[in-house]
């Protein structure tokens, strides 16, 4: 197992981003203590004590709705105990991607955020260098937000994506062992149904727990680290039979036989975690990073297992190494040093590394999780993702392509290779007006 595991963290270099997770409200909350007297807004003097200078409130927008009210109210607290004239704010948001992407635009964003999906070029419009920190020869994915030499994000930590199981519902429908090809991964799914347990939560109404049927699994595989850039050499990069049409084509499977929720048009993230950790549902497929929540929502850690899908019959597996959500600072912040220290203590103190189950993105740092120490032992190839190019994102952006949404689209369709073709459509198109 740690050979295992050193060989995950050896291909720990850079990745693309994936992941993410929320409920159904906005929320948001402040974890300044009542008492607190109002923070100044002018830069403190320097001191003989650093943390002395650390000053003012500052707000850090994220996913983790989950967190607030919680987690985040102990972490404002040993924030604020570490810098004594300094407080940190929660806001909390489902859809982090499009909301952060507004924010930006109209000026208007909060001292922290995690980075959304823009070219890297356009990173020095908002953020500021991180450089400073001293973090760039400690930490994984040093290139994931950077541009011209500068370091103006850094990922929350690294996951990997496979399946994530109940290993009482498993045993409870006869299931002895984790399936190792596709057709097991299919009759492991019927037992589970003829069982009465659900056998795949895919949350399809809430889109986003879609991702990998788009990315992940097509680029596990092909084997290709480069598969979405990659697409720019085509004007169909959406056929049946290549790696997003088998992906694809896995999930319709799933749903056609009964192995998704009764009706995935009413689905709820929240209570999906409570149905797999009673067994009620048996397997999700998403990152490590849900693995924590699970336990969270009313099981213990020896009842969750985490295992690579079994995307054919060959009985060998490729899975993803990615980064998670960049932490970024506001370049117009009032306590913009203030920020910066709140992102290093993230990465350094908070123990959010452990809480959210991700592998540490700080080098020195080895994951404490035994399912990852399960998931490396079925011996999958890990394939170090690559950063979606400055063209990529380019035509993804004009040619206004959802990734989860094409996953819903795929799945309902009467004839999916209507949709295949509407998006070709949508990305030729794209291109051309890009000149690409």
């Amino acid at each position: 197992m740690k050979k295992a595991m050193a060989i995950v963290l050896s291909v720990l270099l850079l990745a693309v981003v994936v992941s993410a997770c929320g409920k159904g409200n906005n929320e948001s909350a402040s974890s300044a203590p009542a008492s607190s007297a109002p923070a100044s807004s002018a830069a403190a003097s320097p001191s003989s004590d650093p943390a002395q200078d650390i000053s003012g409130t500052i707000t850090f927008l994220t996913n983790r709705t989950d967190m607030i009210d919680k987690e985040y109210v102990d972490y404002a607290k040993r924030f604020n105990e570490k810098y004594p004239n300094a407080h940190v704010e929660f806001e909390a948001v489902t859809d982090l991607d499009k909301t952060t992407k507004v924010r930006l635009s109209s000026g208007e964003y909060p001292d922290v955020v995690l980075i959304p999906t823009i070219p890297n070029s356009d990173l020095p419009k908002y953020f500021a260098p991180l450089d400073d920190l001293g973090l760039n020869d400690k930490i994984y994915f040093k290139d994931y937000k950077s541009f011209d030499g500068k370091l103006y994000g850094i990922s929350a930590g690294a996951t990997t994506t496979g399946i994530v199981y109940n290993k009482k519902a498993f045993a409870d429908a006869g299931i002895t062992s984790v399936p190792k090809t596709l057709d097991e991964f299919y009759a492991a799914a019927e037992k589970l149904k003829q069982k009465g347990i659900v056998p795949l939560a895919s949350n399809f109404k809430d889109q986003w727990p879609l991702y990998p049927w788009a990315s992940e699994v097509a680029i596990a595989i092909s084997g290709d680290a480069n598969l979405t850039n990659e697409r720019l050499n085509s004007d169909t990069p959406y056929t049946l039979d290549n790696p997003y049409g088998k992906s694809l084509q896995i999930i319709r499977t799933l749903y056609e036989k009964g192995y998704l929720e009764p009706d995935v048009n009413s689905t709820n993230w929240e209570q999906s975690k409570k149905d797999i950790a009673s067994g009620k549902f048996a397997m999700y497929m998403l990152g490590n990073w849900v693995i924590p929540q699970v336990i969270g929502a009313g099981t213990t850690s020896d009842n969750v297992g985490f295992f690579p899908l079994p995307y054919d019959n060959s009985g060998k597996t490729n899975a993803l190494l990615a980064p998670d959500w960049g932490y970024g600072v506001n370049k117009n912040s009032e306590h913009a040093e203030t920020a910066k220290a709140f992102v290093k203590w993230m990465l350094e103190d908070s123990g959010f590394d452990n809480f959210a189950g991700f592998i540490p993105v700080l080098k020195d740092r080895k994951p404490e999780m035994a399912q990852l120490s399960e998931f490396n032992g079925y011996n999958p190839t890990m394939i170090e993702g690559a950063i979606d190019s400055e063209d990529t994102t380019a035509v993804v952006n004009k040619a206004q392509i959802v990734k989860e949404a094409m996953v819903q689209d795929f799945v309902l369709a009467k004839d999916p290779q209507k949709v295949l073709d509407q998006y070709n459509k949508k990305w030729a198109d794209a291109k051309k007006a890009l000149g690409k």
